[in-house]
């Protein structure tokens, strides 16, 4: 290929934005070239490449929008560890389609049983599958709402917490809530229903939210039946019980309080 040709080429990939395509053009077409494709599949595999940078690209931003806060995988969790899990309800949470659904998922048990690392996982798992994902602690989050209410701003935090398709909140019950944070909290939770899904961990069975939020306000929250659930909510030996939950809808009076 004559220079003039190549770089005329390499502008008009710069002007598509086709960087990948761009910058790897030599290498791209001695490998089509060797592999004996013909037009179309040369251009079928130049078109491949594109997409998975851009895709690399999203998902690496995404990631970083997301906060979370370590990198982890599915294939890295240690099943073996934790018994009580069924393997195959994990994969099937994997497939995202509770997102699509807009249900709710919870991750129950003690400290060190791996549920962070599940949420972390299943929330990159989402944004590879082109979700919009937020990952923030319960106490972030209640510190959040806390200073928009003070400060007049709490209908958009409430709408800017709303966007993610997922929004995971982690170590729900380490320390209770106070009445009027837990009552933001549920203003939240009914902001996102039936707009997007929640995943929560935390170290307390759902009986025992009644010492986080406080009774008076779990009293007025309805929470939906199981839409399936993992065996072994008080197994010893520290396995992670998990329970895949319908969406949580706070009740009128909970909606209305701030």
């Amino acid at each position: 290929m004559a220079n003039v040709d190549h770089d005329l080429l390499i502008a008009t990939l710069d002007r598509l934005k086709l960087t990948a395509i761009r910058d790897q053009l030599d290498t791209l077409l001695d490998e089509a070239a060797r592999s004996k494709m013909n037009l179309r599949e040369a251009l079928a595999f130049l078109v491949a490449r594109e997409i998975a940078r851009r895709d690399e690209r999203r998902i690496s931003m995404s990631s970083k929008l997301a906060q979370f806060p370590f990198v982890r995988e599915l294939d890295g969790f240690d099943f073996e560890a934790q018994p009580s899990l069924d393997h195959g309800q994990i994969r099937e949470l994997a497939t995202c389609r509770w997102i699509a659904h807009g249900d709710t998922v919870l991750f129950l048990g003690p400290p060190g049983t791996g549920k962070t690392h599940l949420a972390v996982s299943l929330g990159r798992e989402a944004i590879r599958q082109n979700y919009n994902v937020q990952f923030v602690t319960a106490a972030t989050l209640v510190a959040m709402l806390a200073k928009a209410h003070n400060d007049g701003s709490l209908d958009k935090q409430l709408t800017i917490l709303s966007r993610p398709k997922l929004l995971i909140i982690d170590e729900l019950g380490y320390l209770p809530f106070e009445a009027n944070a837990a009552h933001l909290f549920f203003q939240l939770v009914s902001r996102r229903y039936e707009k997007g899904s929640i995943l929560i961990t935390s170290n307390r069975s759902v009986g025992e939210w009644g010492t986080v939020f406080g009774d008076a306000v779990v009293a007025t929250a309805d929470i939906g039946p199981p839409a399936s659930s993992f065996d072994g909510d008080h197994h010893p030996g520290r396995q992670l019980p998990a329970s895949r939950k319908a969406p949580l809808r706070p009740s009128a009076e909970g909606r209305s309080s701030a």
